[in-house]
């Protein structure tokens, strides 16, 4: 038996085969988005639609059962496979697939976006501020080297409301931010484009490195719900001009 041994470097540049399904689920929800299958209408026939695809029935039905689960289809057995409202019957999974998609996005997609942050960040973190302060100032202590790009805030970002929800205790906040994770991501550089979006999350780190210090919980909520409001009015500017 021969064993090949692979240059590491090199194996760096690989990509990932897509599936099948894969493929045919993207092909899908484009389909979808571009309202080659409207939202509330069937999609062809198992045969025909596997055609279409380029892949085998077997193959179509895992692709089908993978949208069902992220909403963007209902399949009952024995009727035509619906295209749901993914707006209205969809979960996360179709969050994290509209990121991908940006000229799909509606114009209040990220204020709505924002506005679920701050139903969520000022609780999580005045609870993160009373169950963990030392390990919060320590993390916030952090900002100082963060490097003046949109993408290097945009991780910092991220990785600070994400280790807020873990310091909160509550797994559920863990979760639902986990399910962000990509989305987020895709669009956080566009917010930190902006010199001034950046100063405002450097002063929010300062000040809620205090409230840590002060093991002050009543102040952290406060200030993050200040600070997601403003982030709110930050991107409307943005979009206006």
């Amino acid at each position: 038996m021969t064993t090949y041994q692979l240059n590491s470097k090199n194996t760096q540049t690989w990509q990932q085969i897509r599936k099948p399904a894969e493929i045919a689920e993207a092909r899908i929800i484009q389909a979808i988005l571009d309202n080659s299958f409207p939202i509330n209408s069937h999609l062809p026939g198992e045969r025909e639609l596997a055609e279409f695809l380029g892949v085998t029935r077997p193959t179509l039905r895992e692709t089908l059962q993978r949208l069902e689960r992220d909403g963007w289809v209902e399949i009952h057995q024995g009727k035509p496979t619906r295209v749901r409202d993914y707006w209205k019957e969809g979960c996360l999974g179709v969050l994290n697939t509209l990121a991908r998609h940006p000229d799909h996005l509606p114009d209040n997609f990220i204020p709505d976006l924002l506005t679920v942050r701050l139903a969520m960040a000022p609780t999580y973190t005045a609870m993160a501020v009373e169950n963990a302060p030392e390990a919060l100032s320590k993390l916030l202590d952090k900002h100082h080297t963060i490097e003046e790009n949109p993408i290097a805030f945009a991780q910092f970002d991220w990785h600070v409301h994400h280790d807020l929800s873990i310091l909160s205790g509550n797994s559920v906040f863990v979760m639902i931010l986990n399910g962000f994770k990509e989305l987020y991501l895709h669009l956080a550089p566009f917010y930190f484009s902006i010199p001034a979006a950046r100063g405002h999350s450097l002063h929010f780190y300062h000040d809620l490195s205090l409230a840590a210090t002060k093991h002050d919980p009543n102040q952290a909520r406060i200030l993050t719900d200040m600070v997601m409001r403003e982030s709110i009015i930050f991107w409307q500017q943005i979009k206006l001009t």
